[in-house]
């Protein structure tokens, strides 16, 4: 129901360009007033198809993809209250409620984080959800405060007019505006997962599959996306906050892409690809393209829950060998050769992946294209990184793709019998069922597995030490449960059709979402339909509505941008593709084992790569070291003080009277002669002690 009649109030917006408010108060006195209400404007209508469109899909895919949990219920009643937060997070009309469900969504998310509580790593990623958005909160809330101290006001319109009007005239200290803006932003580089608050968003994928596609692919994160499209206006008259924010973005950006490269968890490698897409956004938001910005935000919305749950449909058939292990289904590592055996998940994953690379006429090259044709305007050491991670993006994508689909790790596959008394190998295992060859000639494959704790090279002849645990995933025939049905399976299967469904939709979004922003005319004007309904918001923002186009000029670079993308894909097929194909010619291989000056330096330059990414660039293991480390010595050192010296010296004072009376008890037994001894002895002491003092003063004078 809400999301026809989101579709409506957008229709509504494009034909008549029409903004809805309602508000009543709430809280009266005096001196302050509190107004709670909605606001109907064109961001808020294309972030309520988002969240109505992707979050009716994962219901429908959840139904089957949770069927089988215990916590079926709790999972959609947290999944409930998560929309409902973030419905009323972007229809809110004021600061104050727009922080109030800001709260309810961190909520929400650390809920559906954490929904398998009992396993310690996932306890452990929602608490470390939680307090990384709390430190962005906290300073969302201080920059509300600080806006409602000068201004008297939470509403949005008011309060951008009235900092306005106080920076005009110089009646207000600038230095404070921006540090209030700067508070701002914070709360959304928490939300959003920029950097340097996004240590949270890979640790999240330890929650069920759907989740990922809900709340990282297309609602939460975007939530910081909205709050800064949705303050814009007070950022674009404090050109120091937008210098930052595209700061942000071209670091998030490249730095999302580079921690993707050697990830082995296929969950974990889309939530760093997030990460960089978002770095875009907020890029464009940045450099004050606020139509594309929203454009790049519809199109990877869909694109990226089509791949997550694209992931979750991969889970659940890989579930079906190694069992339920997040280590091992999730793994890419034990995946391979799944096109075979899920050809309708590898379809829609390749859809989604090529649409995330940016190979035209996907969703994602009409976004991401016009970002990097404006990045060139805004900064050319911003466009040179951004057409880069352009190209590591359709290299780790695609990476992704063939380590699970085209794989080199699929013999167990290729050795499958069909007979209920085989068992074979869930992953290969370099034993007696995989060629000689490849346990030799192991070479290409070293950014996928290799361990902390063993020396590797990209090219060498050198064999790998599997793990324990790896070597004991050989599982027989298992019987799993299927609705009403038992079905039998010795090898991955497709998804149930009530998953499928979903999937199916979201490649038709991927496909055809794009045409809402691409401009089909060159008479200028609001030549396509995302123009038409951003129009109020672009006035406002005093921006050109004028998205007319120069094909000439726009095939020229959108050849550029394809040219790098196809690069990153040839690269990435080149390593991960013809593994097989690659064996049977020694001389290549022997030739990249010489231990020649370059061949030196190329094996550091791929070591460097590789632990930078696999280590998450060392950002977590910093902020371990110097955050938590420094906070937890200060905590124990608080803690020594308060036990040895603020409770010592009471304690202390109170031990000593306590040993001292035990002191003084031997001394009493009841007798009067004896009281009258010592009470004589202590007396002849005191007068001695008297007359030697008496003496010695006497004799001084």
């Amino acid at each position: 129901m809400v999301m026809i009649l989101s579709v409506y109030l957008s229709i509504q917006q494009i034909n008549r360009s029409f903004i809805y408010q309602y508000v009543w108060s709430w809280t009266i006195n005096n001196d302050f007033s509190l107004e709670f209400g909605y606001l109907i404007d064109p961001l808020t209508s294309i972030m309520l198809i988002l969240i109505t469109t992707v979050g009716i899909l994962v219901l429908f895919y959840s139904d089957n993809y949770m069927s089988h949990d215990q916590g079926y219920l709790r999972f959609f009643a947290y999944l409930s209250f998560f929309n409902t937060s973030m419905l009323g997070l972007v229809t809110s009309s004021n600061l104050i409620q727009i922080y109030i469900f800001w709260e309810l969504v961190g909520m929400c998310s650390y809920l559906l984080i954490g929904f398998w509580f009992t396993r310690p790593i996932a306890a452990t990623a929602c608490q470390k959800a939680f307090v990384t958005n709390r430190v962005g909160d906290f300073g969302l809330l201080l920059g509300i405060l600080g806006l409602y101290w000068i201004t008297g006001s939470f509403e949005f319109r008011d309060l951008f007019e009235i900092v306005n009007n106080l920076i005009y005239n110089n009646q207000v200290h600038f230095l404070f505006v921006t540090l209030c803006s700067f508070l701002l932003f914070a709360g959304a580089v928490a939300k959003s997962a920029q950097f340097p608050l996004h240590v949270w968003l890979p640790d999240a994928m330890e929650g069920p599959t759907p989740i990922s596609a809900l709340i990282h692919a297309a609602t939460m994160v975007a939530a910081g996306i909205f709050l800064v499209a949705r303050l814009l206006p007070l950022f674009v008259i404090i050109p120091y906050i937008m210098n930052f924010i595209s700061w942000i973005g071209i670091i998030t950006v490249l730095l999302g892409a580079t921690l993707a490269l050697a990830q082995k968890d296929i969950k974990r490698s889309l939530a760093y690809s997030t990460m960089s897409q978002l770095g875009y956004m907020m890029l464009a938001l940045g450099m004050g393209s606020y139509r594309v910005a929203l454009f790049h935000l519809i199109t990877h919305a869909y694109s990226k829950a089509l791949l997550f749950l694209g992931s979750g449909s991969i889970i659940h058939s890989m579930e079906s060998i190694v069992g339920y292990s997040p280590d091992k289904s999730q793994n890419m590592v034990l995946m391979g050769g799944l096109k075979k055996h899920v050809p309708i998940t590898k379809t829609a994953f390749l859809v989604g992946t090529l649409s995330l690379c940016g190979i035209p006429p996907l969703a994602c090259f009409w976004s991401k294209d016009e970002i990097l044709n404006d990045s060139w305007l805004y900064s050319p050491i911003f466009a040179i990184i951004a057409c880069s991670t352009a190209g590591l993006t359709a290299f780790y994508m695609f990476r992704v793709y063939l380590l699970t689909f085209d794989g080199h790790l699929n013999v167990h596959f290729h050795n499958y019998s069909g007979q209920k008394s085989s068992s074979f190998y869930s992953i290969s295992l370099w034993g007696k069922q995989v060629p000689k060859t490849i346990q030799k000639h192991f070479c290409l494959l070293t950014l996928l597995t290799m361990n902390n704790n063993e020396s590797t090279s990209f090219f060498w002849n050198t064999k790998y030490k599997l793990d324990n645990n790896v070597k004991k995933m050989i599982r027989p025939f298992i019987t799993v449960t299927h609705f009403t049905n038992r079905k039998t399976f010795s090898y991955p299967h497709e998804s149930d059709n009530t998953m499928l469904f979903s999937l199916f939709l979201l490649v038709l979004f991927t496909l055809f979402v794009a045409a809402i922003g691409i401009p089909f005319n060159q008479e200028g004007g609001d030549s396509d339909i995302l123009s038409k309904l951003l129009n109020p918001s672009i006035n406002l923002l005093h921006k050109n509505a004028n998205n007319s186009m120069d094909w000439y000029e726009f095939v020229t670079n959108a050849s550029f941008s394809v040219s790098i993308a196809f690069f990153g894909i040839f690269i990435a097929t080149f390593l991960y593709k013809p593994l097989y194909s690659s064996l049977q010619n020694f001389n290549l291989l022997n030739s990249f084992s010489k231990r020649s000056p370059n061949r030196v330096l190329w094996d550091k330059i791929i070591h460097f790569i590789y632990d930078w990414s696999y280590n998450r660039g060392y950002i977590d293991s910093f902020y371990t070291i110097f955050l938590t480390g420094s906070i937890r010595g200060l905590a124990e050192l608080s803690y020594f003080f308060d036990r040895r010296i603020i409770d010592g010296i009471p304690n202390g004072f109170g031990l000593t009277s306590f040993f001292l009376g035990e002191s003084l008890k031997y001394f009493g037994g009841g007798r009067i002669s004896s009281y009258l001894l010592f009470y004589s002895i202590f007396i002849f002491l005191f007068l001695l002690i008297s007359s030697f003092v008496v003496s010695f003063q006497l004799h001084s004078i």
